[in-house]
């Protein structure tokens, strides 16, 4: 699957069924959803992968000054466009890390359009904003040295494999033709450049977009699947993620624990599909 969409989107699409987009996050690509996708699409979903801008074979557009070309307002129009272009007019969305921001911005933004809502491992941008403490700069200085560092596209691209540790044991853990297909595109300077100004966008023009939607007082109309990874971080960050979630959902909120580290559709994709097919049978 290739469309064009006002971007290129690259990625794979199959089944049949109501439709589900599924969005990867950072540093990933589509192919992150690889024991996912078709256990979804076997349930009875069609099931939409896509590259998100930026990452993957997708478009990697020039970046501008206010971080509007990568933020998740021109991202979930992406979305939008995409399904549509599919012939769907109506969608699920579930995003993981980097992908929710754009699928919860899909939510807010088009909210005639999304059926069902899951943000996995992840909490609002806002609320992580405005809780930014000397241990999440700390543990998450990542986020601040993409953001802010004038030399970060320099540095990861000296080496990326050594930066992203693209070694036999991370490719072991994602699966070979995962793997092949996220270092072969992280190995581009202007994947590098794309997955920054992401980041950029998310402490920027996100963050406008999020106060102009608690200011309008929008919020998230559809049923929403909040899911963390146990062995991450989130829960000793924010306790109860999904508190944090009951001023932008309007709708039903349904959690997941699972059991693994960050890249739970890599790491434990039994009880992510388990957890993906349990809200969607009571959500559509």
């Amino acid at each position: 699957m290739s469309l064009e969409t006002g971007v290129t989107l690259h990625g794979r699409s199959g089944g049949e069924g109501p439709a589900v987009v599924l969005l990867h996050g950072h540093p990933r690509a589509h192919t992150t959803w690889y024991q996912v996708a078709p256990r979804l699409a076997d349930a009875g979903y069609t099931v939409i992968c896509p590259d998100v801008r930026g990452y993957g074979r997708s478009s990697k557009p020039t970046p501008d000054a206010a971080h509007k070309v990568y933020c998740a307002e021109a991202k979930a129009g992406d979305t939008v466009a995409l399904a549509e272009a599919l012939g769907h007019d109506r969608f699920a969305v579930i995003g993981h890390d980097r992908g929710m921001g754009v699928a919860y911005t899909c939510a807010l933004d088009h909210p005639g359009r999304v059926t069902a809502l899951g943000v996995l491992d992840a909490v609002p941008r806002l609320e992580a904003d405005e809780r930014v403490n000397t241990r999440f700069a700390t543990e998450w200085w990542h986020w601040f040295f993409y953001t802010g560092s004038p030399h970060a596209e320099r540095v990861i691209t000296a080496d990326p494999d050594a930066w992203y540790e693209l070694d036999a044991d991370k490719r072991a853990a994602m699966g070979p033709e995962n793997f092949d297909y996220v270092a072969a595109a992280i190995r581009r300077p202007d994947t590098i450049r794309a997955m920054l100004e992401d980041y950029r966008a998310g402490l920027s023009a996100d963050l406008d977009h999020d106060r102009a939607a608690r200011t309008e007082g929008r919020t998230i109309p559809c049923p929403t699947l909040v899911g963390w990874s146990i062995r991450d971080d989130l829960e000793q960050l924010y306790g109860d993620p999904a508190a944090l979630w009951r001023d932008w959902v309007a709708g039903p909120i349904t959690t997941a624990r699972i059991d693994s580290g960050h890249h739970m559709a890599e790491e434990n994709p039994s009880q992510v599909v388990a957890a993906l097919v349990g809200f969607l049978e009571h959500s559509l």
